[in-house]
């Protein structure tokens, strides 16, 4: 397990496929994501077993301290030889929105990603129209490259994404007066 303060970060086991279903196929919380039809149950089963064994792609279950799995998080794309990935975050209980607990997951992961995983630049997408995601992200230390203009397309419009990073010795400097 990689362990933060309010949350732990641990691999997807079968048993989390039920809450994983349930995540992905509400709109409420695929809203920002890119997941856009229906997902069947056997598609997340396959998902679910492949996402936390996989070279390119590592994904873990958000449980906090006492135990209660809220949501889902990794690092996709990794490419080892230019150091880099991009994180992917889900709070699934919508009841732990707003507490903190992602910006939390993502610290932990960060720390984990550039002191035991030695990359040097951890990347995302976030919809332009998501400052709390946004804000999140900035507290986290990311901060904004560029825009994608006219990136996705919902609910009849398109939008617009921003692309965020953060460095390891950027972290690592914050992360010292934390």
């Amino acid at each position: 397990m990689i362990v933060g303060q309010r949350v732990r970060l641990r691999a997807l086991e079968e048993s989390d496929l039920e809450r994983c279903y349930r995540w992905i196929n509400d709109p409420e919380v695929t809203e920002h994501l890119t997941a856009r039809f229906p997902i069947s149950t056997h598609d997340e089963r396959k998902w679910l077993l492949q996402a936390s064994s996989g070279d390119g792609d590592r994904s873990f279950a958000i449980e906090t301290a006492e135990g209660e799995h809220i949501g889902n998080i990794g690092l996709h794309r990794i490419h080892y030889l230019d150091r880099n990935a991009e994180l992917g975050i889900l709070i699934g209980e919508k009841d732990r929105w707003n507490q903190g607990y992602g910006t939390e997951a993502i610290l932990t992961l960060l720390k984990f990603a550039f002191e035991e995983m030695n990359l040097h630049r951890v990347y995302l997408r976030v919809d332009a129209d998501n400052p709390r995601a946004i804000r999140c992200y900035e507290k986290c230390g990311f901060v904004k490259e560029g825009t994608l203009r006219d990136a996705t397309y919902r609910r009849g419009r398109y939008k617009d994404q921003y692309i965020m990073s953060v460095l390891a010795h950027e972290f690592r400097a914050a992360a010292s007066g934390r």
